[in-house]
């Protein structure tokens, strides 16, 4: 079979790993902090499920089998978890972003030993730094617009941004702000009533990060 008729197998398997990756994420979630309400309804999991197949399927499609995969359909589970969480708990719980962040080092890591590309590993860590003191700086300034959880979000985004190129860490962050922007503009002319600091601001940020991710060279 040649590499070219075998792609669309490749990425269909890693589509039906996205849906058992997400079945395992939300156990998980639910067992060992219970504290969000325990498993997700029937509806929010197959939504979740088709978003985390559609996920690892585009970045199957963006790296094939290269080293770099593992550690970014990690982020693509992470993504629709914390999003998830974040939607219905305005939450982005500590112990899901240091995993992100360590278990996306490990794996980063691991690919820059096989590449080898120790220059994006380092970038990815300085991503991470530049990213994280930036919404922190804006944090501080406006904390009705920026939660501590978004923050401390920011840190493994700029890695795996950082990891790809500068371009990337510019864009993710730029567009962050702007698909968050317009999320709060929509929610609150939908939800009259709301205030600003009660609109999930993680998911514009994954929007952001992963579709910089899958679009930029």
């Amino acid at each position: 079979m040649t590499a070219t008729a075998a792609q669309p197998l490749l990425v269909a398997a890693f589509g039906l790993l996205g849906l058992l990756t997400n079945l395992v994420a939300e156990l998980l979630i639910a067992r060992f902090l219970p504290r969000l309400g325990g498993p997700a309804s029937p509806a929010v999991r197959i939504t979740t499920a088709v978003a985390t197949a559609a996920l690892f399927a585009l970045l199957t499609l963006r790296f094939g089998l290269s080293p770099m995969l593992a550690a970014y359909l990690l982020l693509g589970v992470m993504a629709v978890q914390l999003s998830r969480v974040d939607v219905v708990h305005h939450l982005l719980p500590n112990p899901l972003v240091l995993l992100l962040l360590a278990a996306g080092l490990g794996l980063l890591t691991m690919s820059a030993v096989l590449v080898p590309d120790w220059s994006g590993l380092l970038r990815a860590a300085a991503g991470a730094v530049i990213l994280f003191l930036g919404y922190l700086i804006l944090g501080l300034v406006s904390p009705g617009s920026l939660g501590m959880g978004d923050v401390k979000l920011a840190a493994p985004l700029g890695m795996y941004l950082g990891y790809l190129g500068w371009t990337q860490v510019f864009y993710g962050g730029l567009l962050g702000f702007v698909v968050g922007g317009v999320m709060t503009v929509l929610q609150l002319r939908l939800k009259r009533g709301i205030k600003p600091s009660e609109v999930a601001h993680g998911p514009a940020m994954f929007a952001a990060a992963i579709g910089v991710v899958l679009l930029v060279p």
